[in-house]
């Protein structure tokens, strides 16, 4: 698949690739794995214009504080909800 969006952005999704399922990272941990660790919101906006979700799995990055954050794909933050239930993630 040939990822259409910024560098920034396409290093974002790439990582976001290799959470495993069932598994949640931060959006600052997003930030450090990728050598930006300074860029927590920008990794959060860069996940928020993912158009592949769920195949890049945007939902898989969660707020620091262990809120679940947004979810910009179609069924918003319910689904976001629904897609980390289904891979038994406890929220």
């Amino acid at each position: 698949m040939t990822l259409k969006g910024t560098n920034f952005q396409k290093k974002v999704w790439k990582y976001l690739k290799t959470i495993p399922k069932g598994k949640v990272k931060t959006y600052k941990q997003v930030a450090i794995g990728i050598k930006r660790p300074k860029s927590a919101r920008a990794v959060a906006n860069a996940c928020a214009k993912n158009p592949y979700a769920p195949k890049i799995p945007c939902h898989r990055v969660i707020r620091s504080d262990g809120g679940l954050g947004g979810y910009s794909a179609r069924g918003g933050i319910k689904k976001k909800l629904r897609l980390l239930r289904s891979e038994k993630v406890v929220i």
